[in-house]
């Protein structure tokens, strides 16, 4: 023990004393004592002044050496600097891990006090409601997030439910926000980006509407003509011949409807492209005698340009995502127009076209025109038979084959729907 050698440290200096005493008198005996007493009182002050300096940059590559009673105290010392610096190197790592994994979430995380003022965020969360880590750690959220309803969820303390938040900065976001407490006082507020989710319903819901909208008609008409032909035994036959005719139509169009949704249910469905070689001259002369009985003498169908290229792809769903082009201009051009199909090769791609005189598309349809059911012309399109799933369907099948539809049209001077097809499906002649 420390106490125990310091006694025997000054006992040893005291028998040292007496034993010259004894030997060369009092006098010097007391002489030899006040100077060990002096050396030993210097050698405490100078340990304790190097002990000084190393608080006031305490390091564990820096803690003093001596010898004797203070070696001990410095080895001590080492021992417990040594031992706090690995406890706060495992806290710091520790840290550092759950910083990194807070970094890595997909989601947002802030962190709040009691005041709901901002001890920490990852970077999702500085993306999703904009906020900068350097200016505004210790600011309250409410102050820099300015949402009413953000205010008054956090208000209210509602951690059972999350609130749905839609910011426009930096980016339109349809977000989901929630408070979950962690010790007394903090809390951590998550938020999630459900912008595509949000639109994917929002589709869904459309897509329910409109398929409701377009069999209603069709089946208002059926309803309507069979019951006439109950209530009317006696009608006479060329009555009924047309009422026929015009069930049989309407059956007809939601026959069209729930095959091009069925088409279209499954090329969403993913599965793997089944590719084989395909003779595209062939498909552009079938192409062009589709077209002519479509038309029916009412349009000149020309093909312009014909390489001989041939492609890699599936024939089947090329097969249709081109002649829904071709039959979409013979549709909206009127009689006497021209349609003018192209197959050519450009900058080392394929290109297949179909340019028409028709009357044209407005720029502000045109981002649209693939979507499911969108029409430009809501009661034309009823009127040439199309179901309003055609160019959905088109831009399923070209995303298939890594294609890109380009749509250049102004209205009055026609169309031209280009399919650009990638280089790597490109044979050689």
């Amino acid at each position: 023990m420390i106490w125990l050698r310091s006694i025997i440290y000054y006992l040893t200096l005291a028998l040292l004393a007496l034993s010259v005493g004894a030997i060369w008198g009092a006098a010097a005996g007391w002489a030899l004592a006040c100077v060990l007493l002096a050396l030993s009182v210097l050698f405490h002050l100078h340990n304790l002044g190097r002990l000084h300096r190393w608080t006031q940059q305490p390091r564990v590559d820096n803690v003093p050496a001596s010898f004797l009673l203070w070696q001990d105290v410095f080895d001590r010392l080492y021992a417990q600097v040594r031992l706090q610096k690995k406890s706060q190197d495992k806290l710091t790592n520790t840290l550092e891990r759950f910083t990194s994994a807070g970094e890595a979430l997909p989601d947002g995380v802030i962190v709040l006090d009691e005041h709901d003022r901002i001890e920490w965020c990852n970077r999702t969360a500085m993306q999703h409601l904009s906020i900068d880590r350097t200016t505004d750690v210790w600011q309250v959220l409410t102050h820099i997030v300015r949402h009413p309803s953000l205010r008054e969820y956090l208000r209210t303390q509602d951690f059972a439910h999350p609130l749905i938040l839609r910011t426009t900065r930096p980016a339109e976001r349809v977000l989901s926000v929630q408070l979950v407490p962690f010790d007394s006082t903090r809390k951590l507020l998550l938020s999630r980006d459900i912008t595509r989710l949000d639109r994917v319903q929002t589709v869904h819901r459309d897509f329910i509407a409109n398929v409701s909208h377009e069999l209603r008609t069709p089946l208002t008409v059926v309803s309507g003509f069979a019951e006439t032909l109950m209530d009317m035994p006696e009608m006479d036959a060329a009555t009924r011949t047309q009422q026929l005719g015009l069930m049989v139509e309407q059956t007809q169009r939601m026959q069209r409807l729930v095959d091009d949704l069925l088409t279209l249910s499954r090329l969403e469905n993913g599965q793997q492209l089944k590719e084989e070689e395909v003779d595209v001259p062939q498909l552009m002369r079938l192409l062009q005698a589709e077209a002519e009985g479509l038309s029916q003498g009412r349009h000149r169908v020309a093909v312009a340009q014909l390489a001989t290229t041939r492609l890699i792809g599936n024939h089947d769903e090329l097969h249709s995502a081109l002649s829904n082009l071709v039959s979409n201009a013979i549709r909206y051009t009127p009689a006497g127009g021209g349609i003018t199909l192209s197959w050519l090769v450009e900058d080392g791609q394929p290109v297949f076209a179909v340019s028409d005189t028709g009357i044209g598309i407005s720029p502000e349809h045109i981002p649209r025109l693939t979507e499911r059911f969108y029409r430009v012309d809501r009661s034309r399109s009823r009127t040439t038979g199309g179901t309003g799933l055609g160019l959905a369907i088109v831009k399923h099948i070209l995303q298939r084959h890594q294609a890109e539809l380009a749509i250049d049209s102004k209205p009055g001077t026609g169309s031209r729907f280009a399919v650009r097809f990638p280089a790597h499906r490109l044979l050689p002649d």
